[in-house]
C-alpha cells in the first residue's frame, strides 16, 4: 500500500474497519467547500468500494466517516484515524480536510472497502507546491483538460497553478497577435479560477512581458515596439521564436502597452500574485535601446524596466514574480526591487548546482525554485532527468528557505509530448515538495503505476522512464535542420545536430523500442479501465521515435542511391503516424501550433519522395 506524497507518521495497528451500506459521510462543521470535498469521497467510495454513502450533518455514529475541523492544527496539516468503530479525518482548514480526504481517497483505491486500522499525521515541508503549464507554445489546452490537470494537483496535495501565456489569450485591441491562434477566452479563464479555488489551489496569472513575444511584436501593429527591427517580416521558426522578440524597455509606449495587457489580464484571477516572467532578454540593448545600453548597461536597463513593472503591480494590489536568470548575474540588484518580489529561480539540469540558490538567499531574495518535468522537445519526457532535478532543487528549497517549488512543464518547439506524460514528473514535484524523505528512482515509479495508474505490477512508470533512452535523431534536431535548409539559418549549425548513421544504433534502438512496447502492453492486465488510455498514447509516442530515428537515417544517407520506392515507403509511415498522433493532440488540446508541427513533417515526407515545396508563408 503506497501513499503519495508520502505522510510524515503513518502507524498501523491491529484490526480494520469495513465500509457498509450503513456508512455515512458526516459534516461537522460548516465549511464553503465542505460538500465538494465529502463528494469527492463518495465518488471515491461508489467506484472502488462498491458502496454508495449519504452525505449528512450533524453527530456521527458507528461506521461512519467523519470530516472535521480542529483548532489545534496547521492550516495544511490533517489527521486521520481509522478504528474498527469508524474513520475521523480532521483539518486545521478547509485544505486540510481536502487534503485527508485525497489521502483516504488513496488508501480507498488500494483497499477496497475493508481498510487497515491507522493513525496518519502529516502536513507540507514547503508552503507552496505548485506547477506550471505552458499554455502558449504548442499546445492550448482545453478547459475541461486544465480542470482534469486541477484534479491531479489537487490530488497530490499541490496547491498552486500558473499557466504560461504570451499571445493565448483574447487580449482586446489585439487580433493581429491572435487571429491565427486558439486562445482562452476570459470566461473559461474565470471558470478555471474559480474551479481551482474551490480545490484550494491558486490559480496564478503569468504573462510574458520582455522577451519570448513573437506573435505581439511580428505584427504590424506593434512590430515597431520590438528590440530589433523588421520583427514582422521574419517567418516563423521554432528557434527564433524562442531567442528573439524581445520589447524595447527604452520606448515608453512598449511598457505602457504591456502594462495595459497586465492590467485586463490579471482582472480575471482571484489571487494576489502576478508573474510578469521577464526572463531569456536575449535581444535586450542590441538594437533599438542600443545607445541607452551603452550609457547605462545591460543589466542596469533590465532592472529598471522590471522594476517599474513591479510598481505598477503593487500599485494594482499584486505581489509581483519574475523569473531570475538575469538578475542571478548580478544577484545583489535583487535589492532594487520591492522586497514583496518573489524571483523564481529556475534550473533543470539532473546536476543543477545550487550556487543560484545560494546566492540569491545571501542577496536577500524571496524565492521559488522552480524544476522541470523535462519534456520539451522530447516525444517521451526525460523522466529520470526529471526525477534528479526535482529531488535536488526541492533539497536546496529547504536548505535555503524558499518560499516554495514550482514545477515546470515547457512547451518549445511546439510542445510535442503528450500531456500525460509531464504526469510522472509533477507527481515527483508534489512528492518532494512536500515530504523530503529520500524514496529511489525505481522505488517512486513503482509507487506512481500502483497510484497513479492502478497497475498491481508496478511496471508501466518504468517502462515509460525508458522510452527517451532509444531517441536518436529527436525533433529538436528535426527542427533546426529544417529551418537551416528552409529558412537560411545559420548552416554550421548542422553539426550540432543528433544525426548518426550507424546501422547498429538505429536497429538497436528499433529493438530496445519494440520491446518496451510489448512490456507497456502487458500492462494493461494489471490496470483499471480508465487508465488504459495512456497505453495508446505511448504506442503512438514509440511509432514517432522509430519514424523520426529513420528519418533522421535517412537524411545522412541521402546521398547515396535510393529506390523510390523506399523513399515513398518512409514517407508514408510518417503521415500514417502523424495522423495517430494528430488524433490524439485534439483529445485534449486545441490546434495551437499543431499547424507548424505539421509543415515540418511534410516537408521531410516530401523530402523523401524527392518533391519539391513551394515557399512558406511568414504566419
Amino acid at each position: 500500500m503506497y501513499l503519495i506524497p508520502e505522510p510524515k507518521e503513518k502507524k498501523e495497528m491491529e484490526g480494520g474497519f469495513a465500509l457498509s451500506f450503513k456508512t455515512r459521510i458526516v459534516l461537522k462543521d460548516e465549511t464553503e467547500n465542505g460538500l465538494l470535498y465529502a463528494g469527492m469521497l463518495k465518488s471515491c467510495i461508489e467506484e472502488w468500494a462498491g458502496f454508495s454513502p449519504d452525505i449528512v450533518r450533524g453527530r456521527e455514529k458507528e461506521g461512519d466517516i467523519c470530516l472535521k475541523l480542529c483548532e489545534g492544527l496547521k492550516a495544511e496539516e490533517y489527521h486521520i484515524e481509522i478504528r474498527g468503530e469508524g474513520i475521523l479525518a480532521e483539518g486545521g482548514e478547509e485544505a486540510g480536510i481536502l487534503y485527508a480526504v485525497s489521502t483516504l481517497c488513496q488508501l480507498i483505491e488500494q483497499q477496497g472497502n475493508c481498510l487497515p486500522c491507522m493513525e496518519i499525521k502529516d502536513e507540507p515541508d514547503m508552503p507552496v507546491r505548485g506547477y506550471y503549464l505552458d499554455q502558449t507554445r504548442g499546445r492550448v489546452l482545453k478547459l475541461e483538460e486544465l480542470k482534469k490537470t486541477v484534479d491531479r494537483l489537487c490530488r497530490y496535495k499541490m496547491n498552486q497553478l500558473q499557466l504560461y501565456v504570451e499571445h493565448t489569450y483574447l487580449f482586446q485591441g489585439l487580433s493581429e497577435m491572435w487571429r491565427d491562434e486558439t486562445p482562452l477566452a476570459a470566461e473559461e479563464i474565470l471558470e478555471l479560477d474559480d474551479y481551482c479555488r474551490r480545490r484550494h489551489i491558486e490559480l496564478v496569472p503569468s504573462l510574458a512581458s520582455f522577451g519570448h513575444l513573437y506573435m505581439l511584436l511580428s505584427t504590424k501593429t506593434c512590430c515597431g515596439l520590438c528590440e530589433l527591427e523588421n520583427s514582422e517580416k521574419q517567418p516563423f521558426s521554432f528557434e527564433d521564436r524562442m531567442r528573439h522578440h524581445t520589447i524595447n524597455a527604452a520606448d515608453p509606449k512598449a511598457l505602457q502597452l504591456i502594462k495595459d495587457m497586465a492590467k485586463e489580464y490579471m482582472s480575471l484571477f482571484s489571487s494576489s500574485k502576478f508573474n510578469l516572467c521577464a526572463d531569456e532578454t536575449f535581444d535586450l540593448g542590441r538594437g533599438r535601446s542600443g545607445k541607452l545600453a551603452e550609457e547605462q548597461g545591460v543589466h542596469r536597463m533590465y532592472v529598471d524596466y522590471v522594476k517599474e513593472l513591479c510598481s505598477f503591480l503593487k500599485e494594482e494590489g499584486k505581489q509581483p514574480m519574475f523569473w531570475g536568470d538575469i538578475i542571478c548575474g548580478q544577484p545583489d540588484l535583487i535589492r532594487e526591487l520591492p522586497e514583496s518580489v518573489i524571483c523564481l529561480n529556475w534550473g533543470y539540469a539532473p546536476d543543477q548546482s545550487e550556487e543560484p540558490c545560494r546566492a540569491l538567499a545571501f542577496a536577500g531574495a524571496s524565492q521559488y525554485l522552480c524544476p522541470g518535468v523535462c519534456g520539451w522537445n522530447q516525444w517521451m519526457n526525460l523522466l529520470e532527468d526529471s526525477y534528479h532535478n526535482i529531488v535536488r532543487m526541492c533539497s536546496y528549497g529547504r536548505k535555503y528557505h524558499a518560499m516554495g517549488i514550482l514545477n515546470t512543464d515547457w512547451g518549445d518547439f511546439g510542445h510535442i509530448n503528450d500531456p500525460a506524460f509531464s504526469v510522472p514528473g509533477m507527481i515527483y514535484g508534489a512528492a518532494f515538495s512536500w515530504n523530503g524523505e529520500e524514496i529511489s528512482f525505481d522505488e517512486m515509479n513503482r509507487r506512481i503505476s500502483a497510484v497513479e495508474y492502478h497497475d498491481v505490477s508496478e511496471a508501466l512508470t518504468g517502462c515509460l522512464a525508458n522510452i527517451s533512452k532509444y531517441s536518436v535523431f529527436q525533433w529538436r534536431d528535426a527542427v533546426l535542420y529544417y529551418e537551416i535548409l528552409e529558412l537560411g539559418e545559420d548552416r554550421t549549425k548542422i553539426s550540432q545536430l543528433r544525426l548518426s548513421d550507424s546501422r547498429e544504433i538505429m536497429e538497436r534502438s528499433d529493438r530496445a523500442l519494440e520491446n518496451i512496447a510489448c512490456k507497456i502492453k502487458s500492462c494493461a492486465k494489471h490496470m483499471k479501465g480508465k487508465e488504459k488510455g495512456i497505453l495508446e498514447k505511448c504506442d503512438i509516442a514509440i511509432e514517432g521515435i522509430r519514424v523520426w530515428n529513420a528519418a533522421g537515417s535517412w537524411l545522412i544517407k541521402a546521398a547515396e542511391q535510393k529506390s523510390q520506392e523506399e523513399g515513398y515507403a518512409a514517407a508514408q509511415r510518417l503521415e500514417e503516424w502523424f495522423m495517430a498522433y494528430k488524433k490524439e493532440w485534439r483529445k485534449s488540446s486545441r490546434e495551437g501550433d499543431l499547424n507548424h508541427i505539421s509543415e515540418i513533417v511534410f516537408w521531410y515526407a516530401d523530402k523523401m519522395r524527392g518533391r519539391e515545396r513551394r515557399n512558406r508563408k511568414i504566419r
